[in-house]
């Protein structure tokens, strides 16, 4: 994948530029990984999921993001 943002991270519109990272979490039963997807201009948190495997927390906080931001610019 392309990096198109090139560490310029100062956007000048929402929701043209979102940025994801994941952490785990240890826990007694086993490890929690959190996925978080904010928008860089906002900042705002758009979306985030908690899962106990790694790729289903990334997909399912980008596909609660999506849903999120359809929602916000229906009216």
């Amino acid at each position: 994948m392309e990096n198109t943002l090139n560490r310029e991270f100062d956007v000048d519109a929402p929701d043209r530029f979102w940025a994801t990272d994941i952490t785990y979490i240890k826990t007694y039963e086993g490890f929690l990984y959190l996925a978080v997807v904010i928008d860089l201009y906002s900042r705002r948190v758009v979306g985030w999921a908690t899962h106990i495997g790694y790729a289903p927390a990334a997909i399912e906080a980008l596909t609660i993001s999506n849903i999120n931001n359809i929602l916000t610019n229906i009216s």
